[in-house]
């Protein structure tokens, strides 16, 4: 029988370079060996708690050591990693935990109360279920249960097709859907992602993990493709920029991992910052990055940027720049080893029409990467995968090179007169404008246009007005692009991955005269 467990990727190094520092946390240092002794410890405690193999423990917890020692001892003991993100309410939780059918809530202390109501929650629902939470951090009982636990020899392995975590997505049109991934899905995307960039990374990188662990760019690009190289993660529990390079600074990160916001503000960090680290490879996902945005970030920093591009459903990563093919601001580059990234035509909804190069088109993907299906939604799953290719929802191109770019999300398109507006395009043009730092384009409804175009602006000292704006956008765009309104906004919403929710934004302004 064939065996494969995403729990390797931490076992690996932890024998071939015991004595290497895996893990930095404030003054805290761990060595591959201490790191994985501590989870096969930890795995024991699990198991001596009733977790069995395919069993389901959702993890609760923000960048801090007790996350990855947590997930890899869950994956240790054969069970399945149910990332919750800490933005959520109890309510939103409780439909995590009876939609997975977790076994077990572990729970850092920060985030114990919300665990607590929402698996009381839960069992209320479901009588027949005790959905014990276990608390980890200062004091917690893990901890305690760990310490008395004699560790496990080793993992306990599984097939590869086999659930290794469900990552359940955001949620912002309907219920949360559960995406499950296989150990075969992240060991092969942490692989490559790895050994495919062999001309970007190094195994005496140092990678800064800012990006919440429990999702899945973090989880999968930050912590574990660093570590199935034999690389150093740096760890910061809550993104600032200007402690992120003050980090980064201090520890000599060389990589670095973000979304676009992250980029915009480390740029605005760096004019006022007394010394900056010394980075080398950067790679950006999650969203578009606007060209300008990495302009400025890589004369600030003298690092390249990367624009990646992937899904939950995608392990994530499906594509991204590489610097031994060639590589193209504003596109995502080509697609990982193993990886067929393609674009199709989104009005044929039974089948996958592939479209020449250069059309537009919805973004599709096949290969190891791609998940085994929404949990418990065999409808969804089908309606996402369909010929064997996963349907993104995603807008945009592949040119005579093989570059990708993405245009925008099918729901973030604006249709204006019967004309079709993509916001990135938008945006990108406006963030050139000086003064003009974050902002987002949404579409608003329109009893004439059918939907008008809204520039949602972070207002700042140097920012122009909305005139200015409103006149800029005008002079360097069609006229069926130009934004019509200008909302200024202390801060920009944003999701636990850092994305824009341009749906809060849609609702807040969509009734604004």
């Amino acid at each position: 029988m064939t065996t494969l467990s995403l729990a390797s990727v931490l076992a690996e190094p932890a024998w071939r370079w015991p004595a290497k520092t895996a893990l930095v946390e404030g003054e805290q240092r761990l060595t591959f060996a201490e790191l994985w002794h501590q989870v096969r410890r930890q795995a024991a405690a699990l198991v001596d708690l009733g977790v069995r193999p395919g069993d389901p423990v959702a993890l609760m917890c923000p960048n801090t050591t007790e996350f990855p020692r947590a997930y890899y001892a869950i994956l240790a003991a054969g069970g399945v990693v149910v990332p919750v993100h800490l933005l959520l309410t109890a309510d939103e939780v409780a439909t995590v935990l009876k939609d997975s059918g977790a076994r077990l809530v572990i729970a850092h202390a920060m985030c114990a109360p919300t665990a607590t109501a929402a698996a009381e929650q839960a069992s209320a629902e479901q009588p027949t279920t005790d959905l014990p939470v276990v608390t980890v951090g200062p004091g917690g009982r893990l901890e305690e249960l760990t310490e008395r636990a004699a560790p496990l020899p080793t993992f306990i392995t599984r097939k590869p097709e086999d659930p290794a975590v469900i990552f359940y997505t955001s949620g912002t049109t309907g219920t949360p859907k559960g995406a499950v991934l296989s150990h075969l899905n992240l060991v092969l995307n942490a692989t490559v992602d790895a050994y495919d960039a062999r001309d970007e990374v190094r195994r005496d990188d140092v990678v800064l993990a800012s990006l919440p662990l429990f999702h899945t760019f973090g989880q999968t690009v930050s912590m574990n493709a660093t570590w199935r190289l034999g690389a150093t993660v740096v760890l910061l529990p809550r993104f600032d920029a200007d402690a992120a390079i003050a980090l980064m600074a201090k520890e000599n990160v060389t990589t670095f991992h973000g979304v676009p916001t992250m980029y915009l503000t480390l740029v605005e960090a760096a004019a006022r910052a007394e010394r900056l680290p010394r980075l080398r490879r950067c790679v950006s996902g999650g969203a578009s990055l606007p060209v300008p945005v990495l302009e400025r970030f890589e004369a600030a920093f003298g690092a390249r940027v990367l624009e990646g591009y992937g899904l939950s459903e995608t392990s994530p990563v499906a594509s991204v720049n590489q610097l031994a093919i060639g590589t193209k601001p504003g596109t995502v580059g080509h697609p990982l080893w193993g990886v067929d990234v393609e674009i199709a035509d989104p009005e044929v909804v039974d089948s996958v029409k592939l479209l020449p190069a250069g059309e537009l088109g919805e973004i599709v993907i096949r290969g190891h990467n791609v998940f085994t299906g929404y949990l418990n939604q065999p409808e969804a799953t089908a309606a996402a995968v369909v010929d064997g290719w996963f349907r993104t929802g995603d807008l945009g191109r592949k040119d005579d090179e093989g570059f990708i770019s993405i245009v925008d999300r099918t729901k973030d398109l604006i249709i204006r007169g019967g004309f079709n507006v993509y916001p990135r395009e938008v945006e990108d043009v406006l963030v050139r404008m000086p003064g003009v730092g974050a902002v987002a384009v949404i579409g608003v409804p329109d009893e004439r246009h059918g939907e008008e175009i809204v520039a949602v602006v972070v207002r700042g000292e140097g920012v122009p007005s909305a005139a200015e704006i409103l006149d800029y956008g005008k002079e360097h765009l069609g006229r069926h692009k130009y934004p019509r309104r200008v909302e200024f906004v202390d801060a920009l919403p944003l999701g636990p991955s850092h994305k824009v929710l341009k749906r809060e934004l849609r609702d807040r302004f969509g009734g604004a005269e």
